[in-house]
């Protein structure tokens, strides 16, 4: 049992038998040793060991090794799990983020399409001999005319969109 935790221990660790050996000052040969059940360290050196392999004394004598790994797949996977949930929530409200904001982008197109409507095109009206008034009809003039030919191409892509990230059950 020994034998075999200082080796899956060992390996775990991304160790070979040269390397632990330097660290507790001991020949590759002896690591062999141990490793094939031929000797065991004594209780000074079983500590050193587990201090090495930042392993508690009684995993190296007792407890299987196999059981801890399966325990540590098992707190990854349930941490995994948690990752996943909390990426596929903050996809969800992505997803709700640009839903209503889609949604809003169409009141927006519809609200100012209905003002535009109402005024009727105040400026045809104004006085263009003052360059103020010039400049500012000429500003709500080109509005108008771009909000006309933009505005319907972005709320036909809105009401897709909205379509797109509608919540499907």
């Amino acid at each position: 049992m020994l034998n075999e935790n200082i080796k899956a221990i060992r390996k775990s660790k991304g160790l070979s038998q040269q390397e632990l050996a330097i660290k507790l000052n001991v020949v590759r040969q002896t690591i062999s040793k141990w490793e094939q059940g031929l000797s065991v360290p004594d209780s000074d050196m079983l500590v050193l060991i587990s201090e090495v392999l930042e392993t508690p004394v009684s995993t190296l004598l007792g407890e299987t090794v196999v059981e801890k790994e399966v325990d540590k797949l098992k707190a990854i996977s349930e941490k995994l799990e948690v990752i996943n949930l909390q990426l596929a929530q903050r996809k969800t409200t992505r997803r709700k983020i640009l839903h209503w904001s889609l949604i809003s982008l169409c009141v927006v197109i519809v609200i100012i399409s209905a003002v535009l409507i109402v005024i009727n095109s105040p400026y045809l009206g104004w006085d263009y001999s003052s360059p103020e008034t010039a400049v500012l009809g000429v500003a709500f003039h080109s509005f108008e005319w771009l909000f006309g030919r933009v505005a319907p191409i972005i709320f036909i892509g809105a009401i897709i969109g909205i379509f797109l990230t509608r919540k499907k059950e």
